[in-house]
């Protein structure tokens, strides 16, 4: 798959996808998105002191960037999702870092650089998980409950079938009874979808250049897992 790093409106990198026609962030600020999506209407919404987070599509590793600078004492479980992985090439080149915090470079470096399929301590009380898979495959009894999903797929008008209700269900069944779900898409199908998984979702107002995202709380299932609850 061709990637090709430019430039968003607030200096950071991102990845165009020819292919696609589609770029991994928002063109209006790639930390700007990440920021308001994933670290303020997710990370720092959560209140536990150790979280567990599935992440769908490790990508750039910019949220998990920001979720390590953006941690404080909490100990996270950075579980990550990625089936087309950078090439050394490209992510060296990415200015997150530089950006973000400039004690990070060797961080981000190991993000990518790190093992796949096991937990990994990139920094003390981060683990971070990355999983060379197919979320359509893949399972998820060997982990804890979730307690916050970043849902950072590309688009549904792109990647159609990352956005199936029986996806939702599949993440919905592992995730903690008020774990929260966070996505940047608006989408009015995307949201009955995961009211029907079994979260409690709302439309909060979204990054620059997107009026609105979804944010969601799972409720109490029958049929979810009840480890690791947003309450303990």
């Amino acid at each position: 798959m061709e990637r090709r790093i430019t430039t968003t409106e607030d200096g950071s990198h991102t990845l165009y996808v020819p292919e696609l026609e589609e770029h991994f962030h928002s063109t209006h600020g790639a930390i700007r998105e990440s920021e308001h999506v994933f670290i303020q209407q997710g990370l720092l919404k959560c209140p536990l002191q150790t979280i567990t987070i599935l992440e769908v599509g490790f990508g750039t590793g910019l949220n998990a960037l920001l979720t390590l600078a953006n941690k404080d004492d909490k100990t996270i479980h950075y579980i990550s999702i990625e089936k087309f992985p950078l090439e050394k090439e490209e992510y060296l080149q990415l200015n997150y870092p530089r950006l973000i915090n400039n004690n990070l470079h060797e961080a981000f470096e190991n993000m990518h650089q790190c093992a796949w399929e096991q937990p990994i301590e990139i920094a003390p009380g981060f683990f971070l998980t990355k999983l060379n898979a197919d979320l359509l495959e893949i399972s998820f009894d060997q982990f804890p409950a979730f307690n916050l999903i970043y849902f950072d797929a590309f688009a549904p008008n792109k990647q159609p079938e990352m956005w199936q209700e029986n996806i939702f269900e599949k993440i919905a069944l592992h995730t903690a009874t008020q774990g929260l779900f966070v996505t940047y898409c608006a989408k009015g199908e995307v949201r009955r979808s995961l009211a029907r998984c079994g979260f409690t979702m709302s439309r909060l107002p979204g990054p620059p250049g997107k009026k609105e995202m979804l944010f969601g709380q799972k409720t109490t299932s029958a049929n979810s897992v009840s480890k690791n609850p947003l309450s303990s």
